[in-house]
């Protein structure tokens, strides 16, 4: 199965203060490797902050488009990546073993299950890709 895990923003990232010391991202990066050698990492990447984006209201016909900052840092995404595992319980494993390499030590990740397109339809996805 898909899944999408979001690594959550916080004052700092939406700060534009990302860098993690040198060591944290070394504990990352090494983490990354053994993902992708295992198969599981799909694709991922960093978000800048919310002050460099905008989202896109829809109500109707009517579209409105409200520009960042947005409030609350511990709603928004900092980052992502697409791991593939057999069920939430095994992306869950993965996850855990994410080194922490926010400066103040607190951060969230969500995990949540992607749909699959099949014959030009969004399907919830059913057991294994693999």
């Amino acid at each position: 199965m898909r899944f999408m895990v979001f690594m959550r923003a916080t004052k700092d990232t939406e700060a534009g203060h990302q860098a993690p010391t040198a060591e944290a991202m070394a504990a990352m990066e090494a983490y990354t490797n053994e993902l992708i050698k295992a198969g599981v990492l799909l694709d991922g990447g960093g978000l800048m902050p919310s002050s460099q984006g905008a989202r896109v209201k829809f109500s109707g016909g009517k579209r409105t488009v409200v520009d960042g900052p947005f409030a609350e840092a511990k709603e928004l995404v900092a980052g992502y990546m697409v791991f593939q595992t057999k069920d939430l319980a095994e992306c869950i494993e993965w996850v855990k073993r994410s080194p922490n390499v926010a400066p103040d030590g607190e951060s969230e990740v969500e995990i949540r299950p992607m749909f699959l397109w099949d014959d030009g339809e969004m399907q919830p996805q059913q057991g294994s890709l693999t």
